[in-house]
């Protein structure tokens, strides 16, 4: 395979927005139960129990969006008015009572009678707030996870079969690692394939500066590494990103690519294929 510097403007310039479905099948139930909520002027103790009592999850994540907490939030709240003995269903089975007490004094009522009972729409209110919460991580994970899938296609398609995915291989002096894809074996891989997609700004994108080097460390230094990566986020963390470009200038990581890159990225593998004789 043939050496290359790239830069940062090369990267930057073949960047695209990863579009993904935020709901997964509990924000599907959820949506469903919030739209067929009961509105009333003034709620009590019993449709509390009610929703609670149909499907525990669900419920509670409802009155979690109703008083608009995060899931650390609720759960320390509930855990300074409940004391020792846990917030979630065993709890409110045993001591179903002093549960709901728990959520009123939270303000619970109040807020199911606000939401409900606001214009235009209540529910919209509530599902906006599962989409910023709950949808903002799934979409996260189905973006990192939808570009995996995308490369691991293009594997597929040179390789076959002959490779192993979501791995922990062996490399230089039994040294370990974790990688996405090692070919063909996580035993005796002769190419690492890393795959990370992004789409908003956190912690995560500094992790897989990490998640490189300790591949970098792991690996032979007769075994090509690439790396596969996308998401217009990547223009925010550009500190990031230059750090990962370093290391391909320094030979660590073999090629940097992006979606509009799978062209590059498929000849590559299948140059590597032929040096390798797999």
């Amino acid at each position: 395979m043939e050496f290359f510097q790239q830069s940062l403007d090369d990267i930057l310039e073949s960047l695209s927005p990863l579009q993904v479905e935020w709901k997964d099948d509990i924000s599907v139930r959820v949506i469903e139960r919030i739209e067929h909520f009961p509105i009333k002027e003034t709620y009590t103790e019993a449709d509390i129990h009610a929703l609670l009592a149909d499907h525990f999850n669900d419920g509670w994540l409802i009155c979690r969006l109703f008083l608009g907490l995060s899931k650390d939030a609720m759960t320390a709240l509930l855990h300074d008015a409940l004391g020792e003995g846990g917030q979630g269903v065993t709890r409110y089975k045993k001591e179903p009572d002093v549960y709901i007490g728990a959520l009123v004094d939270l303000g619970l009522l109040d807020a199911m009678q606000e939401q409900t009972n606001r214009q235009p729409q209540w529910s919209d209110v509530l599902v906006e707030r599962l989409r910023s919460g709950r949808g903002s991580a799934i979409s996260g994970q189905r973006r990192g996870r939808g570009l995996e899938d995308y490369a691991e296609g293009i594997i597929r398609k040179v390789f076959g079969d002959v490779y192993e995915a979501r791995c922990q291989f062996v490399g230089k002096r039994n040294a370990e690692a974790k990688c996405d894809f090692a070919i063909p074996s996580k035993d005796a891989p002769r190419i690492f394939v890393e795959a990370k997609g992004y789409g908003a700004t956190g912690s995560k994108m500094s992790d897989v500066v990490g998640d490189i080097d300790a591949i970098v460390e792991a690996k032979r230094h007769d075994t090509a590494f690439l790396f596969f990566t996308d998401g217009l986020t990547w223009k925010q963390r550009q500190s990031d990103l230059k750090k990962l470009i370093e290391r391909q200038n320094n030979g660590e990581v073999a090629r940097i690519y992006t979606t509009s890159m799978s062209g590059q990225f498929e000849a590559d593998l299948m140059t590597l294929k032929a040096e390798n004789k797999l």
